[in-house]
C-alpha cells in the first residue's frame, strides 16, 4: 500500500508537470461555434471583432461586436496588396479596439465566399503575429448567425481603449528572398485552385501564368464546407496529410496571390493540425511573377 506522504508526494510531482501545459494551453478553440458565442457574448475577455464594410456592420452585427474593417488588417504597401500594416500602427489598431494581451478575440466576417471567408483567417492570423494567443474564427460567420435567427444589434459598440505592447512573431511571415533561398528545402505549398496552380489561368494583376518552383497544389476551397463553414477536423488532416505528409515538424510555406487566401491553411495547419512550423509568404504570386530572376514553373 502506497503511504500517505508518498501519494502526495507523487499527486505534487503530477501537478508540477500538468499546470505548465494547462496554463500555456488555448482559452479558446480556434473555430468557434455561434452556439458558443451566443453563450460567451456577456464574457468581459470576450473581445467579438467584425470586419465587414461600416454599411453591413450598421445594418446589423452580433451584439457588442466592435467594427474593424478588413482593410485596416491588411495594406497595399510598395503595390503589393494584403501587406502587414506597420508593427506601431498595427498595436495601435489593437490596443483601440480594447484588445488586451490576454483578450480572447473572435473575429467574424461573411462567409458566403471564399475572398470573404479568407478575409476572416487573414485577420486572425495578424493577431497570431502581433502576439494575441487566444484568437478564433466563428465558424460561418455572420452568414451563420443569421441563419440561426440569433440576437441582432445595430447599436455601435465603442471599445475602451488599451495600451497594447507586445512581441511580433515574425515568424509567421516570409520575404521574397527567404522563399527564393529555400526552394528545394522546405515544403512550399500553393493554395490556389488547380487551372491557377498549372499555368493555365491567371488574375489580372499578376504579371504572368505559373507557380513558384517545386511549390505543391493544395486549394483552399477543399478546406470548407458549402454553407461556408469549416469541415471536420478528421477531413482536414486527411486533406494536408495527402499533400504534404504527416510530419508536423516540417518547415511549410504557404502561398496564394497576395497572401490572404493562404491563410486559411496556415491556420488550421498551425491552430487545429498542430503543424509547428507553418509561414506565409506574403507577396505571393503578386510579387514573385515580377521578379524575372524568381524561379517559376510550369
Amino acid at each position: 500500500m502506497i503511504k500517505k506522504t508518498a501519494l502526495c508526494s507523487i499527486m505534487v510531482l503530477v501537478l508540477a508537470l500538468v499546470i505548465p501545459f494547462a496554463l500555456s494551453a488555448r482559452d479558446v478553440d480556434p473555430i468557434v461555434s455561434t452556439d458558443w458565442l451566443e453563450k460567451n457574448l456577456t464574457n468581459p475577455k470576450v473581445t467579438v471583432i467584425d470586419i465587414r464594410k461600416v454599411e453591413e456592420y450598421k445594418e446589423g452585427h452580433i451584439p457588442n461586436a466592435i467594427n474593424v474593417i478588413y482593410g485596416s488588417w491588411a495594406v497595399m504597401k510598395a503595390g503589393i496588396r494584403n501587406e502587414l500594416p506597420p508593427t506601431d500602427d498595427l498595436f495601435d489598431l489593437i490596443g483601440s479596439a480594447g484588445i488586451g494581451a490576454d483578450s480572447i478575440v473572435v473575429v467574424v466576417g461573411k462567409a458566403d465566399n471564399l475572398p470573404n471567408r479568407t478575409d476572416v483567417s487573414r485577420v486572425a492570423w495578424t493577431l497570431k503575429y502581433a502576439g494575441i494567443q487566444n484568437v478564433a474564427i466563428l465558424d460561418g460567420g455572420y452568414d451563420k448567425w443569421l441563419v440561426e435567427k440569433k440576437a441582432v444589434s445595430r447599436e455601435a459598440f465603442k471599445a475602451k481603449s488599451k495600451s497594447y505592447q507586445e512581441k511580433a512573431n515574425e515568424n509567421l511571415f516570409v520575404k521574397k528572398d527567404y522563399v527564393k533561398n529555400n526552394i528545394g528545402k522546405v515544403i512550399i505549398v500553393d493554395v490556389r485552385e488547380p487551372e491557377f496552380f498549372e499555368g493555365k489561368k491567371k488574375l489580372d494583376f499578376v504579371a504572368k501564368t505559373g507557380r513558384i518552383k517545386g511549390a505543391l497544389n493544395l486549394p483552399t476551397s477543399k478546406a470548407f464546407k458549402n454553407d461556408g463553414t469549416y469541415k471536420s477536423k478528421d477531413e482536414l488532416a486527411a486533406l494536408v496529410a495527402g499533400v504534404i505528409g504527416k510530419d508536423t515538424s516540417k518547415e511549410i510555406i504557404v502561398y496564394c496571390d497576395t497572401g490572404k487566401v493562404c491563410t486559411a491553411w496556415a491556420y488550421v495547419m498551425t491552430e487545429i493540425l498542430g503543424y509547428k512550423n507553418v509561414k506565409d509568404y506574403d507577396g505571393s504570386t503578386e510579387e514573385w511573377m515580377k521578379d524575372p530572376n524568381a524561379p517559376i514553373e510550369p
